[in-house]
């Protein structure tokens, strides 16, 4: 069965959409620092020391740890009173995409789902095993830069930011050759 997807114009061309609207109507759309704020609630379950309340910070709260406690706390205060814009997006994200899988027509094939055709073909192993490692790659370089894939690269680069550009150069310089050489022997089947 052939699957029906949106071009990459028509795709493109709403996301940018829906990352101008969260920009104008709330903050620019980014989510590795819910990742911090995961662990440091899953952390704070574990010990009573992690975030205090602090009536001298900005938000009201503090953390003993550093990176928990720049921007007056904010981090610790996200901690303590998770339901956040961002924590929400994060939960929405996952929501769409089981939305996605659940109304997609036709189904995707059980092959499809544990590896796509073009990574079978490769013989590059453990789909998974790849996606994480290469998502914890990403996911390092864009908190070592102090921000997330999509902060930088998606609403970093609709605000004209100079590491918005620099982020995206980096993913596309690293990722094509990287592509290359993983798809190279799928590439040189086909032809």
């Amino acid at each position: 069965m052939q699957q029906i997807q949106w071009n990459w114009l028509k795709g493109g061309l709403i996301l940018g959409a829906v990352f101008l609207l969260a920009v104008i109507l709330v903050k620019p759309i980014g989510v590795s620092t819910q990742f911090v704020i995961f662990d440091g609630i899953v952390w704070n379950m574990f010990s009573d020391d992690v975030v205090q309340v602090d009536e001298n910070s900005t938000s009201g709260f503090s953390s003993k740890n550093a990176y928990l406690d720049k921007n007056g706390g904010k981090y610790a205060e996200n901690i303590e009173n998770p339901w956040n814009y961002g924590f929400i997006f994060v939960l929405a994200m996952i929501g769409g995409g089981v939305l996605s899988v659940v109304l997609q027509k036709p189904k995707v094939s059980k092959e499809d789902k544990a590896a796509p055709k073009v990574f079978r073909e490769s013989g590059h192993g453990n789909r998974y095993l790849v996606a994480f490692i290469g998502g914890v790659l990403v996911l390092y370089g864009a908190r070592l830069a102090g921000g997330c894939t999509s902060g930088h690269m998606m609403s970093g680069m609709m605000q004209t930011s100079l590491s918005g550009y620099l982020f995206a150069a980096g993913v596309f310089g690293a990722g094509i050759p990287v592509a290359i050489f993983f798809y190279r022997k799928s590439a040189k089947g086909a032809q």
